[in-house]
């Protein structure tokens, strides 16, 4: 029986990272679907972990927060031998670290602004905001295809922590703000990751929720079609 669980929700793009990591990594968690709009169900997950953040690891009792902490917690202490997304060689590592941070803050961050945006009253919207989040995702974009010039996965040899923050943060990230033609690194990285299983397979257990994704219209008919919902 594990010892592991997961709050979660199948269309949080965090909770997607996360989703990756365990498929890739082996490991079986007991996932526990989190409604916060619920508010039982909130204020016993606040008692939990006070920031209402999630997705949140619960190991024999000890919450463990920040999906990067997870991931590297869940390699330390529950991978099988051999299974790895962050390498033992410190220098690569660090290489590691350095994309799944940059993918975090600067295209998982931008996007959730259009999310925030379309979820306040029309009258309360910000298109100032929307349109620097708009100017930071291109200039993202622009960097990271350069950076992935000659390069399969984003910053090792194997896929990596970096590959499991970029794939919910494309995801979304490219419904509001498509890449541009001349991203062409970027694009065929985009088409890896969504082809990768664990990528694909957190993907479908979101489908059934994608219909309530605020930036739904953007989605790919590959991931979502309107008619049949």
């Amino acid at each position: 029986m594990t010892t592991l669980t997961l709050h979660y929700h199948p269309l949080s793009s965090y909770c997607h990272k996360v989703l990756i990591a365990l498929d890739e990594l082996a490991i079986g968690v007991d996932k526990r679907l989190l409604n916060l709009g619920d508010a039982a169900e909130r204020a016993a997950f606040l008692a939990l972990w006070p920031t209402g953040k999630m997705p949140l690891l619960v190991d024999q009792g000890r919450p463990i927060p920040e999906t990067s902490i997870i991931i590297e917690h869940l390699q330390r202490h529950h991978a099988p031998p051999g299974r790895t997304l962050i390498p033992l060689d410190p220098d690569e590592a660090l290489q590691v670290r350095l994309w799944d941070r940059l993918f975090d803050q600067y295209v998982m961050t931008p996007m959730q602004a259009f999310t925030a945006d379309l979820l306040r009253p029309e009258a309360d919207r910000d298109a100032i905001n929307v349109a620097r989040a708009r100017e930071g995702l291109l200039s993202a974009y622009a960097w990271i295809d350069h950076h992935l010039e000659g390069r399969t996965w984003v910053a090792d040899a194997a896929f990596s922590l970096a590959d499991c923050a970029a794939a919910p943060a494309l995801f979304y990230a490219v419904t509001y703000v498509p890449l541009a033609p001349q991203h062409t690194h970027l694009a065929a990285y985009f088409d890896r990751l969504m082809d990768h299983p664990s990528v694909a397979r957190a993907i479908d257990e979101a489908r059934p929720f994608f219909q309530y994704y605020p930036g739904r219209a953007g989605l790919s008919r590959r991931f979502f079609d309107p008619q049949g919902v």
